[in-house]
Order: C-alpha cells, then sequence, then structure tokens
C-alpha cells in the first residue's frame, strides 16, 4: 500500500510513501538523456528526457517505483490489487509492459497534456520483466506543475481521470476515492459551531474539533482521506528546507508504523518517503529506519552519458550529539 501526492507552493514537489513489508534494495537512481531504453514492443528508444526517482535496478534496467523527469513531469505507481488489468498484445496500439510505462512517459512527454495524448493510444501488456520479477498490479499518478490525472488499467480498459486533489492511495478505485470525500465536506480545522443543537450551550472544549471524523486508520480509502484534507489545509513556509519538511509532514500522517498493519509475511512499514522538487530536480527521502532527509541533485550530474547513476539509501539512523 502507498500514498502518492502532489504538492505546489512556490515550487512544484511530488512524492510518496512506499509501503511494503519487505524491500528490493531500492536506490535513487539518474537515468541520463542517452541510456537506451529497450522496449519490449515499441523499440529502442536512443535519447530522451533525463529522468530521477527511486527504482530497483534489475539486468541493469531501472524499474521506477517513481520519477521525475528534466522537465518537471512526475509518475508514481500504486499497488491496486484485484483491479489491475494488463492485456495481450493488440495491433494498432502502443503496446508497453507496466513496468515500461514510467520510461514512456518520462522519456518523451513534457506536461501531463502530452502524456494524455500517448495514453490514449496505449495498451499495458500483460509481459513480466522476468520469471523472479512478475508484473505488479499498479495505477498511476501523472502530475506536473499544473495538474494530475490518475491512470487505471481495468477490465473494461485504460480509465484516465482527473485528479484534482493530487493525491493518489490504493484500492477501491479512483473514482470512489473522489465521491467518498463529499462524506467529510464538512470537516475543517477550525473550531466548529454549535449546529447540533442551537438551543444547547455547546462549545468546543479543545482545539481541532472541527475534523472529528477525519479516518485515523491505514486503509486506503482513510489514508485518501487524510492525506487530501492534510494537503489541503496545508500552510507552508517560504524557503526550500520548511517547503520540503511540510511535505514529509503531510506524507507523515499516512505513514505506516511497523506492527500497525500486519501481513500474511509480517508488518507493512513506510520503507521510504520521498520529495521532488520537480522544477530543480532535486530528490529528497527518508527512510522507515533514518528520519534524516537526503538528497540527490540530479543537475550535479553529467545528463548526457549513457550509463545509469544508483545511490544507495542510506538507511541508518543518523542521529546528532548535541552536548
Amino acid at each position: 500500500m502507498c500514498t502518492a501526492i502532489s504538492y505546489r507552493t512556490r515550487d512544484h514537489y511530488f512524492g510518496r510513501n512506499l509501503d511494503l513489508e519487505y524491500s528490493f534494495k531500492e536506490t535513487v537512481t539518474i537515468t541520463p538523456r542517452n541510456y537506451a531504453f529497450d522496449f519490449r514492443r515499441m523499440g529502442r528508444m536512443e535519447s530522451h528526457f533525463a529522468m530521477i526517482g527511486m527504482a530497483c535496478v534489475s539486468q541493469g534496467y531501472p524499474l521506477y517505483y517513481d520519477a521525475t523527469n528534466e522537465k518537471g513531469l512526475s509518475v508514481a505507481g500504486l499497488n491496486f490489487p484485484g483491479n489491475a488489468d494488463y492485456k495481450p498484445h493488440c495491433p494498432g496500439k502502443d503496446n508497453v509492459s507496466p513496468f515500461e510505462l514510467i520510461p514512456w512517459i518520462l522519456g518523451q512527454c513534457t506536461t501531463v497534456g502530452e502524456a494524455e495524448g500517448l495514453l490514449a493510444r496505449i495498451n499495458l501488456l500483460s509481459e513480466d520483466f522476468s520469471d523472479d520479477l512478475p508484473l505488479s498490479p499498479l495505477h498511476w499518478i501523472i502530475s506536473d506543475r499544473e495538474r494530475s490525472i490518475t491512470l487505471e488499467p481495468v477490465g473494461e480498459g485504460i480509465r484516465v481521470y482527473e485528479n484534482p486533489i493530487g493525491v493518489l492511495t490504493n484500492n477501491p478505485p479512483f473514482d470512489y476515492h473522489m465521491t467518498n470525500l463529499r462524506n467529510y465536506m464538512a470537516l475543517s480545522p477550525s473550531r466548529p459551531r454549535n449546529a447540533f443543537a442551537p438551543g444547547l450551550s455547546l462549545s468546543p472544549y479543545g482545539l481541532g474539533m472541527g475534523a472529528i471524523g477525519l479516518p485515523g486508520d491505514c486503509s486506503p480509502a482513510s489514508r485518501f482521506v487524510r492525506a487530501a484534507f492534510t494537503k489541503a489545509h496545508s500552510v507552508c513556509g517560504a524557503s526550500e528546507a520548511e517547503r520540503i519538511s511540510q511535505f514529509f509532514h503531510i506524507l507523515s500522517s499516512v505513514r505506516h508504523v511497523r506492527g500497525s498493519v500486519e501481513t500474511d509475511d509480517g508488518y507493512e512499514i513506510t520503507v521510504y518517503s520521498s520529495c521532488c522538487n520537480t522544477d530543480d530536480g532535486i530528490y529528497y527521502y527518508t527512510t522507515y529506519e533514518n528520519s534524516r532527509i537526503t538528497a540527490v541533485d540530479m543537475r550535479r550530474e553529467n545528463l548526457d552519458k549513457a550509463a545509469l547513476i544508483a545511490y544507495p539509501l542510506l538507511t541508518r539512523q543518523d542521529i546528532l550529539l548535541q552536548n
């Protein structure tokens, strides 16, 4: 399970929580412009926009969980089990396997509008990366400074939704989440007024009571509501440090603590949280065991290279002893 958000202050920020019970040894991975992508059915992309994000690199190929390209367009894939439906090869379509979708979009597009043009021709191909790495059931959020959309491959075909809140979690499908927000439209960060019984002398006994009813559990529907509420009412400082700090605070409202979400194999945790300044190409992250914010700046690298650049995650807690 995961949560992704798109957030604009002076700059635009895009990031997510990856919630799993295990790690694939992911790295912050920069794909330079001249790394050649060999698509299973769509030929070879010799050159493209550079991109940075979190990926598991296997057989020299970056399997991106989330990424941003040098033009500021971002994509993240989130778990969508039981609903994601991939198709066999379809003549006349752009047959792209789901693990190829992020480089396919980010390699060619500068805006959400351009991405929509590609998605109008796409067929998400049911073809695994390898025997050891089968396809994951996913849906995606695609964002630029101005817009976000949600892409969902379901049994009926490809569905693309406008995403005005800039938030995505997991099941159910996106249209349910947007309808479900109506159940919480009366919530507010302000002090509530007495509408229950105007004849009674009722007043708040503490701050925050305008948001009573905001869900606090870890389910995807509840995380969607909580992230949407927190983001919608976020008040951010002016500096870059304040803005990225605020972004991570929004994500922290929906993080998973070890022991709170039990799976068949153990406990799901927030393996990492990320925040990319899409204007500057700086990818910030924290991990479950290391809450210090670490940054990788794409523009400090030679983006005309042909080889991947990968930075292993710093996962050991970094504690400053002040005295």
